[in-house]
């Protein structure tokens, strides 16, 4: 019996071998957990990269290439990627492409993936879970530097400086210890932070005073209002660029440094690096753009209510600003120089009112449109909302450098 038994056992045994290595296709054992995973390759675009430097660094199919081109050409085409922008590509154990995902921007995706012999491609809106976030902080230095590393924060803070940019000069106007909170949407995927979005309400304290600012629609339009209503929106921007400082001043008796003679200087001086880009401070219609004498490169608009607005001593005069073309604000229109009458690189920037110099620093430039009346109920049901984040947000009462100077330390 015992031998009956062994010998029974043998002949499992073989059979099991034999079975192992002659297995009917398709059936699960020849499908190994090996070959039901594919390998991912995630990365992002270098500048000056091709989809064709990506398959050779990887040692991809160049057929697949050519595939992946021809399946999304009318979707998006690849044959220039863009800097920045990030892939992912999934291979199976054959180094075949299965799938190829791309981000076209922030809100789409290129989805290529395999069918049959070739491929189908489609775009895909990338939904995001939005939730509010609340941020707050105090000025070290400047505004970017303040609001953190990274790309989204850099982002964060040239928004809230658009918002606030008729009522603040964020280069000059900014102290070390000025505080900043900010109600803005965040926006995630699969559980990770992507972006931010709208800023929905902020506050800004600068040099003692506060600034309020509420993001609320009105007759289709968003914008940014004051805890009045007012909107934070001006016909002219508080500086026409950035990144500079105020070299000379508005003045009805200034010694020139070139003519070493006691004469007006009706506007202002911005001291900024050469190539530094202007943008016009209102929109309008521009009345001249040429070489006039003592101001070198010379944009002059002309705005509504008599105003005009003047940018001297300009590098170069962008392509496309000349004489009717209209202009919108914040457009760009030049870049610092030092042509014409100048000692170095600057912008020399004028407003005149019905022809008569102005100081730009001291007029006061007319309002946007304010909250209708009939929305002014929704609009402060809309700010207590805010103005409970706000409150929320805490910020150091201190910088770094006044418990320097109050300790000793």
């Amino acid at each position: 019996m015992r031998n009956i038994l062994i010998g029974f056992a043998v002949v499992l045994i073989i059979f099991t071998v034999i079975r192992s290595n002659f297995t009917v296709p398709g059936s699960p054992e020849d499908v190994s957990p090996d070959t039901q995973t594919c390998r991912e390759i995630c990365g992002t675009v270098k500048k000056g990269e091709t989809l064709f430097d990506i398959f050779r660094r990887y040692s991809l199919d160049a057929g697949d290439l050519l595939k992946l081109g021809e399946a999304s050409a009318e979707i998006h085409g690849l044959r220039h990627l863009y800097p920045g922008r990030t892939y992912k590509i999934t291979v199976d154990e054959n180094n075949r492409i299965d799938s190829f995902d791309y981000w076209i921007d922030e809100e789409n995706m290129l989805s290529v993936k395999r069918a049959g012999t070739g491929f189908s491609a489609e775009k895909v809106c990338v939904e995001y879970e939005k939730k509010i976030l609340h941020l707050g902080g105090i000025i070290q230095d400047n505004l970017i530097a303040s609001m953190g590393d990274g790309r989204e924060r850099v982002m964060l803070a040239l928004s809230l400086s658009d918002i606030f940019a008729w009522d603040m000069d964020f280069t000059s106007d900014l102290r070390n210890g000025d505080t900043y909170k900010v109600a803005v949407e965040g926006y995630y995927l699969n559980g990770e932070f992507r972006k931010y979005g709208d800023i929905l309400a902020a506050e800004f304290v600068n040099s003692g005073e506060i600034y309020n600012a509420y993001r609320f629609e009105t007759d289709g339009e968003t914008g940014y209002f004051d805890a009045d209503g007012r909107s934070l929106k001006r016909a002219f921007l508080k500086a026409p660029l950035n990144f500079r400082r105020i070299s000379s001043h508005f003045s009805r008796s200034r010694f020139h440094p070139i003519l070493r003679i006691y004469r007006p200087h009706h506007g202002l001086d911005y001291s900024a690096p050469a190539g530094t880009p202007v943008s016009a401070v209102g929109g309008g219609t521009v009345i001249f753009s040429g070489h006039r004498q003592q101001y070198g490169k010379l944009v002059i608009i002309r705005h509504t209510n008599g105003w005009k607005t003047y940018y001297g001593h300009l590098s170069r005069i962008v392509k496309g600003v000349r004489k009717g073309g209209k202009i919108i604000q914040g457009q760009l229109i030049g870049f610092v120089g030092s042509t014409g009458l100048a000692t170095g690189p600057h912008l020399h920037y004028e407003l005149r009112i019905s022809n008569k110099p102005a100081n730009p620093l001291t007029v006061k430039m007319p309002r946007g449109k304010a909250v209708p009346k009939t929305l002014i109920a929704e609009f402060r049901i809309f700010k207590n909302q805010m103005d409970t984040r706000i409150a929320s947000i805490a910020v150091p009462r201190y910088t770094a450098i006044e418990k320097r100077e109050k300790t000793g330390t």
